[in-house]
């Protein structure tokens, strides 16, 4: 009688878990879609700790900026979630819209590109266990080009949802185009989902890196960018130019997936012919223009 009380206590343990397990996935992919729609967005960045020697050493000024960001659902397939970013600048009556970045996010997933600084980034693979329940966040800058990405578990717990890693990433655009001191950023990232949009908490370590040395820490930052949900009316005009713009984008990411599918070190051109990349994307005619020209001119960039 024992035996048979034990056997049906872990029959029915086996299939708690395994139903357990299954509510706890479709709550991760339902707090991942849920940052999807248009978002009225607060940027806000600050400098908090200097640890440089250089007497000299100016701090980043600090930052608050706003805008209206439409990000809409491209692909959700089994284990697999891609969200595409799109920012309103402008006025109303003249609106214009920048594709801003990209966040893949993929169940289990054991492949990676780890940034190294200067524009190098590591192939790894993990081990299953290593990622076990837990979901990769993919981030792309706005040629799809990889930016940074990390493996951790959403957590749902009294009445939160979120997820948060610690990854090294590039400068972000607001950084690089004003200093050189560094080369690195540690991200430590933060995503929660609250009551009308979802909180980007980021707490940022300013790195130097050089080959066969310790890095250097030289700053901290906080960043904390708040996106509050509005009616999806209000991003029209980027709902719209992705209607005409997303084939050509889907070419765009088939072209750096070949790239990726290789498994190798990764390592990049910051300029050909004295451009970036997506200066010579942007230029191109999204109706018009071949895949074929697309893919060579990604491949141009691959050292």
């Amino acid at each position: 009688m024992k035996n048979i009380v034990a056997s049906y206590l872990l029959v029915f343990g086996l299939i708690g878990s395994v139903i357990g397990q299954e509510n706890k996935l479709e709550n991760d992919k339902t707090a991942i879609k849920s940052m999807c729609g248009c978002y009225d967005v607060s940027f806000n960045f600050t400098e908090t700790f200097s640890y440089s020697d250089d007497s000299t050493y100016i701090p980043s000024r600090t930052k608050h900026a706003g805008a209206l960001e439409w990000a809409t659902l491209i692909e959700d397939s089994k284990g697999k979630i891609v969200i595409q970013h799109l920012l309103i600048v402008g006025d109303s009556s003249d609106e214009m819209i920048i594709k801003h970045w990209r966040q893949d996010w993929l169940y289990e997933n054991t492949s990676f590109y780890m940034f190294n600084g200067d524009n190098h980034w590591d192939y790894v693979e993990k081990s299953a266990n290593d990622v076990k329940g837990q979901w990769t966040q993919k981030v792309y800058q706005v040629d799809d080009s990889p930016r940074y990405e990390g493996s951790s578990s959403w957590v749902h717990v009294d009445g939160k949802s979120y997820w948060e890693n610690r990854t090294d990433a590039p400068l972000p655009r607001r950084e690089y185009t004003q200093r050189s001191d560094y080369n690195v950023t540690v991200r430590r990232n933060r995503q929660e989902i609250v009551d009308g949009g979802w909180i980007h908490d980021q707490d940022n370590d300013k790195v130097v890196r050089t080959i066969g040395e310790d890095d250097v820490l030289i700053a901290q930052e906080k960043g904390y960018n708040t996106y509050t949900k509005v009616a999806d009316s209000r991003c029209k005009t980027a709902i719209d130019w992705w209607q005409e713009s997303n084939e050509f984008w889907s070419e765009a990411r088939k072209a750096w997936e070949v790239v990726y599918g290789k498994g190798k070190n990764l390592e990049l051109a910051k300029k050909v012919d004295g451009k970036h990349l997506y200066e010579f994307l942007f230029s191109m005619d999204v109706n018009s223009t071949k895949p074929r020209k697309i893919e060579k001119t990604i491949k141009s960039f691959v050292k």
